[in-house]
C-alpha cells in the first residue's frame, strides 16, 4: 500500500492521530465521530493501514524516566556485509524501541528504553556480544520537545 492508495478518510485519519487520542473512555469512538465515519470503519482503516505498512507503528509513547526506566540513543558502526546480520541481531533485544539507518561512519542508530537506569548498562553489553561491535551510547543531556507532524 503506498500513500497514492489512501483516500480522503485515511488521509484525514492519519492526520487527526498524529495529535493524539482523546483521554475518554473510547477514544477510537470520539475519533470517529470528529471524522463522520462509524466507530467499526475507523477500527478496519487502522488496522488496512497498519497491515499494509502506511503505519509502522500505531501505540502509546511512554516517557521511560519519568516510569523509573532508562532511555538512551546508541549507535553502531557496522560494515556494510554484516549490516542484515547486525540489524536481525540488534532488533532482537526487546530493549531495543526502534532502529534506523544512517549515512555516517556510525550507520545504525537505535533508541533503547530499560526498566531501570541501570539496565541500559546490561542492554549495551548484550548487544555488544550479540554483534561482536561496539556500542557508542549517547545518554540525553537536555531534553527538547519538537513536535513531528508528517501531513499526508
Amino acid at each position: 500500500m503506498t500513500l497514492d492508495d489512501l483516500d480522503d478518510i485515511d488521509r484525514r485519519l492519519i492526520n487527526r492521530l498524529q495529535d493524539g487520542l482523546p483521554l475518554v473512555a473510547r477514544p477510537y469512538a470520539a475519533v470517529a465521530d470528529e471524522l463522520e465515519v462509524a466507530e467499526g470503519d475507523l477500527l478496519y482503516r487502522l488496522e488496512r493501514l497498519r497491515e499494509g505498512g502506511v503505519l509502522s507503528r500505531f501505540g502509546p509513547m511512554y516517557h521511560a524516566e519519568r516510569l523509573g526506566g532508562g532511555l538512551t540513543l546508541a549507535a553502531l558502526a557496522v560494515p556494510e556485509a554484516d549490516f542484515e546480520r547486525v540489524i536481525d541481531a540488534v532488533n532482537a533485544f526487546p530493549e531495543v524501541a526502534h532502529n534506523y539507518r544512517r549515512e555516517h561512519e556510525l550507520n545504525m542508530w537505535f533508541v533503547l528504553a530499560t526498566e531501570t537506569p541501570e539496565a541500559i548498562d546490561t542492554a549495551i553489553a548484550g548487544i555488544e556480544a550479540a554483534t561482536g561491535l561496539p556500542v557508542y551510547n549517547m545518554p540525553k543531556e537536555e531534553e527538547f520537545h519538537v513536535r513531528l507532524h508528517l501531513p499526508v
